[in-house]
């Protein structure tokens, strides 16, 4: 989204599965990585990596180590190596870091590099209340203080990473450092639903401010919104997530300004909107596209189709709201073709990954449940079914069963907490709490949430991840008593 990721949503070779940098639970080294005096293997540091992708350069493992925590002010980011943060904590809710020395490591107020500074440092001191301010303004959610902490954490870590233009940064590593649509959207509605509204308007802000004049957008841009850093091919499914988390906003924004700003944002979410209609084939269904594996695949893909689905209900519920019933009855009727299409053709497969039946099992089944879709009567199955096809021994999930896309042994933190929200939202608490339980377990030792967690059940990969993390404060949002909404069907 400088170590960079060895993998982001793409198949994985067994031989660089073997190679993957775990980083630590409480108690296991950090600085130290599993499988030292192997050959060096040479990878692509660019992220998000996809079967055939010829993009970047390549780099040996050895300059490969992803960040394990996040040091952050107001306008700058710095990652923190697995060296650093063996041994260290960070002083509660705060950026601040702790060392094992007792000092204390954290980014000054308009600086770019960090500092060591004594213990109870007075602006260290002033830093901590700003944040400890942030997390009290808005909500925490977690029905325990283990549930809370993580909360603020992953809460801190998505501050940390959104940058003051609104671009979101997947992560803080090499590979990393871009805003994906994706990614930023989900981070746009758990911002909203924890009552920060300024950092989620801001963030759709982006999105418009990046959207190409088709109406699409770049599989991921640069952090300061100049562009694509390569050739990687755009994805449809953003014309979904964008929508979608411009719903969500709305549904928590403050009544007496949402009106304008929605109107605002409504050219982009226009464009989008008419382009997601506008793919949809004879059978209601989009083309083949990359899909969040960021893999192309040659038939419609579950996906693609569902996300789509969430945005054109979302986009023709947000035109009603600005009273342009035109746009609304456009975009209804195209979702109806869509679900539609989806019934007929991926319902009978289980919400399997594609329509041709050939790729599997998808943990993208659970884009079909809320707060993306109405779930329909048939999907407790799917996701039941779909969650035992994708269980890895560690206890997470792998993303799919394709056979053509060897995942290896590694399980995907947000592939698991998709099944978490998906079971809240379709009210099955005892399911979406053990698998929330089961994510919180794999933060690392400095409490954050990582990409992957190792066949050793071990975290592994870049952390802070924002996706994971905002799926797990949707996730907490969602068990707290209530349900988060979900884009209407229009008539």
């Amino acid at each position: 989204m400088p170590a960079a990721r060895l993998v982001r949503w793409a198949a994985v070779t067994a031989s660089f599965a073997s190679v993957a940098l775990p980083v630590c639970v409480a108690g296991s080294p950090v600085g130290r990585h599993g499988g030292e005096g192997r050959p060096v293997f040479f990878v692509r540091p660019v992220g998000h990596q996809s079967h055939g992708d010829a993009e970047g350069n390549y780099a040996p493992l050895s300059m490969l180590a992803p960040t394990v925590g996040l040091l952050a002010n107001a306008t700058a980011a710095e990652g923190v190596p697995p060296a650093v943060a063996e041994g260290a904590q960070y002083v509660e809710r705060s950026h601040v870091l702790r060392l094992l020395s007792g000092r204390w490591k954290y980014l000054p107020a308009g600086r770019t590099a960090s500092a060591v500074v004594a213990p109870e440092d007075p602006t260290a001191r002033l830093q901590i209340a700003e944040s400890r301010a942030w997390l009290a303004a808005g909500r925490v959610p977690g029905s325990s203080p283990g549930q809370r902490a993580a909360a603020e954490r992953a809460l801190l870590a998505m501050r940390g990473l959104l940058r003051p233009n609104g671009a979101m940064a997947a992560g803080w590593s090499q590979g990393w450092m871009y805003s994906w649509p994706r990614d930023a959207s989900f981070a746009s509605a758990a911002f909203a639903h924890t009552g920060h509204d300024a950092e989620a308007y801001r963030i759709l802000r982006y999105s418009a401010a990046t959207q190409r004049k088709d109406g699409t957008w770049e599989a991921r841009t640069k952090l300061d919104g100049s562009g694509p850093p390569d050739a990687r091919r755009w994805q449809l499914d953003a014309n979904g997530w964008v929508p979608w988390a411009a719903w969500q906003w709305y549904r928590t924004a403050p009544v007496p300004t949402r009106g304008a700003r929605l109107t605002g944002l409504y050219p982009m979410i226009r464009k989008a909107a008419d382009r997601a209609a506008a793919s949809l084939g004879a059978d209601g269904l989009p083309p083949a596209s990359p899909d969040y594996w960021e893999v192309m695949t040659t038939t419609a893909n579950i996906g693609t189709a569902a996300p789509l689905l969430a945005g054109l209900n979302a986009a023709a519920d947000l035109a009603g709201e600005l009273n342009r019933p035109g746009d609304a009855a456009r975009w209804s009727r195209a979702a109806g073709r869509l679900s539609a299409g989806i019934a007929r053709r991926f319902a009978p497969l289980g919400y399997q990954r594609t329509v041709d039946g050939k790729h599997g099992r998808d943990s993208a089944v659970a884009f079909m449940a809320p707060p993306f879709n109405s779930a329909p009567a048939d999907l407790p199955r799917a996701l039941d079914s779909t969650y035992r096809a994708l269980l890895l021994p560690s206890g997470g999930l792998t993303p799919g069963n394709d056979p053509t896309a060897p995942w290896g042994a590694y399980a995907w933190t947000p592939s698991t907490a998709f099944f978490a929200l998906a079971w809240a939202g379709t009210g099955q608490p005892a399911k979406a709490g053990r698998v929330l339980d089961w994510v919180l377990s794999k933060r690392n030792s400095l409490g954050e949430l990582p990409e992957k967690v190792n066949r050793s059940g071990l975290p592994s990969s870049v952390a802070p991840l924002a996706w994971t993390g905002s799926i797990v404060v949707l996730s907490l949002v969602a068990l707290d008593g209530t349900p988060l909404p979900t884009p209407p069907s229009r008539p």
